[in-house]
C-alpha cells in the first residue's frame, strides 16, 4: 500500500494530520520534506529562470515576499 499524507513533529515524534489506514505494529517507511521556500539569494535562484524577466521593482517585491512567508513559517512552529 502506498499513500501520501502530511503530518506535523512535535516532541520529536511526527504526528499525522489525518487518519492513517494501518494496523497496530505495522512498519512503514517514511521520506521527510520540508515545505518551506529557501530565503536568501540560493534560494531565488532555484526560480532564476521564472525571475529572469523580472523588473527591479518586481523582484523586490518578490523578495520581500519570500521573506513574509519564512517569517510567517516560523511564527506557526513557536
Amino acid at each position: 500500500m502506498q499513500m501520501r499524507v502530511k503530518a506535523i513533529y512535535e516532541n520529536e515524534v511526527l504526528k499525522p494530520l489525518e487518519k492513517l489506514d494501518l494496523k497496530e505494529g505495522e512498519e512503514v517507511e517514511i521520506e521527510v520534506r520540508g515545505r518551506g521556500i529557501a530565503v536568501g539569494k540560493r534560494g531565488i535562484l532555484r526560480y532564476a529562470g521564472i525571475l529572469k524577466d523580472l523588473s527591479e521593482e518586481e523582484e523586490k517585491l518578490f523578495q520581500e515576499a519570500v521573506k513574509r512567508r519564512s517569517l510567517f513559517d516560523r511564527a506557526l512552529k513557536l
